[in-house]
């Protein structure tokens, strides 16, 4: 798929790995959506401007059903189409797993899981109609190894992958892709405020010895969207974290 003047959805990128993703697509010249519970602000929407691509702000809840078909049937209205789909807008309720309540279980969940399935059946129907998109979908390399006191988040990682699987499976044939992106230790607002300590043991776990950057991400989130024949995979990038 050639990216430029296609229109790319983005959950959860106001800040983050999910603007870098925003700010990627728009380099490439496609027109983007950006997307955040609150109020995203002309700030963050003149950013674009040297793009000379269209970029619209649209608020809601992708865990709320009714109301990620809202958004997405506002970016079809707005831009006609949406071409590329990245599930990215995640949540943290970390705690062990004696002291994790039924509420912190569901809630990450709702948002990670059940987000990523409203998002995708919002838009399914269109890209299978027009018999191309892509979707990408943002695990973890804690749903691939686990992590402790995050069961939830892990769970709903790992549950992003047989979803990303499954779905791919589903629509192949009408030249839809579903692929996953397992991001490892990614620079952040999170990692900024830990310790000289904390950082050197979660680098000795990496090979490469170095965290990695939203930008990194962006990049293989747009080769994702444009290679025509692939689909079904997951795409650890992680420093070699993971490696097997």
């Amino acid at each position: 798929m050639k990216l430029e003047q296609k229109n790319v959805f983005i959950t959860g990128s106001s800040r983050g790995i999910g603007l870098a993703i925003a700010h990627k697509f728009a380099s490439l010249g496609a027109n983007v959506v950006l997307n955040s519970r609150g109020e995203i602000s002309e700030e963050l929407l003149d950013e674009f401007k040297p793009y000379g691509v269209k970029v619209l702000a649209i608020s809601g809840d992708v865990s709320d059903f009714t109301d990620a078909k809202r958004m997405v049937d506002q970016a079809i209205e707005e831009l006609g189409s949406v071409d590329v789909l990245v599930n990215n807008a995640g949540i943290t309720q970390d705690t062990l797993m004696l002291k994790m309540t039924e509420d912190d279980f569901e809630k990450v969940l709702k948002v990670n899981l059940t987000g990523a399935f409203n998002m995708t059946q919002a838009v399914l129907k269109q890209m299978i109609k027009a018999r191309e998109g892509a979707i990408i979908n943002m695990s973890s390399v804690v749903g691939l190894m686990g992590n402790i006191g995050q069961a939830n988040y892990a769970a709903s990682k790992a549950g992003l992958i047989g979803f990303t699987k499954s779905v791919a499976r589903e629509v192949a044939n009408r030249n839809v892709r579903v692929n996953a992106i397992a991001p490892g230790m990614i620079e952040s607002d999170m990692t900024a405020v830990l310790s000289d300590k904390v950082k050197d043991a979660m680098l000795a776990q990496i090979p490469m010895k170095q965290f990695g950057q939203a930008e990194q991400v962006a990049e293989v989130t747009a080769f994702l969207a444009s290679q025509d024949y692939l689909t079904g995979q997951v795409i650890a990038i992680d420093g070699g974290l993971t490696m097997q």
